[in-house]
């Protein structure tokens, strides 16, 4: 019986946490888009978001780590979108359509696009938010090489295709959040990874025998 009722109070407890982490992250992002990362400290997030200071470092190790959360959620499901694509379509098709996700949230002219297009020019802009940018995109490249060499049947430790094929895809995604952030939101990221994906879709689809 006690088995039974203490489930409910789990999940209780995780539905609030996970609201206050999403206050936060929230008032964070808000806050460091629109006045820079440097120029934001701490109390002026836990203020905006209507907590503690010391409620903020159980969630968040630095205001920094808010953003790198941000960056987790834009590629979160990259592998499974590829895994989930049918087997027999083209590498090219199934990569555009994994790596399009983060990018289809930033073409719908809402709020919340227009917050992860600041935050995106934020991470850009900052040395020290670039470089775990570039941290996640390493990270992004391993899931996605080992799921491309599992559909492909090729051993990603023998053939060179799944791991170029995965950064050639990251590359085109990180030319887009470029070309979106440097044009203010002006060009459609839909659209231009597209026209990415247009310009190396021979290459992908250039698999090797196995």
């Amino acid at each position: 019986m006690s088995s039974h009722t203490s489930r409910p109070a789990v999940s209780l407890a995780q539905r609030k946490r996970q609201l206050v982490s999403d206050e936060l992250t929230e008032a964070a992002l808000q806050l460091l888009a629109v006045k820079g990362f440097d120029a934001v400290t701490v109390d002026e997030i836990v203020a905006a978001a209507g907590v503690s200071k010391r409620t903020f470092f159980r969630y968040f190790a630095s205001k920094e780590d808010v953003v790198v959360q941000f960056l987790a959620d834009m590629g979160a499901g990259m592998r499974a979108e590829l895994a989930a694509r049918p087997a027999g379509e083209r590498p090219s098709a199934a990569l555009l359509h994994a790596v399009s996700g983060p990018l289809a949230a930033c073409a719908d002219h809402s709020d919340h696009a227009e917050r992860a297009l600041r935050v995106v020019q934020l991470i850009l802009r900052t040395p020290a938010l670039l470089a775990r940018f570039l941290e996640r995109q390493a990270q992004w490249r391993e899931e996605l090489t080992a799921e491309l060499a599992h559909r492909l049947g090729l051993d990603p430790d023998s053939h060179l295709y799944p791991r170029l094929a995965a950064g050639t895809a990251l590359t085109a995604f990180d030319a887009v959040l470029h070309r979106w952030s440097g044009s203010d939101g002006a060009e459609d990221p839909a659209e231009l990874v597209g026209r990415a994906f247009a310009v190396i879709a021979p290459a992908l689809d250039a698999v090797p025998e196995q």
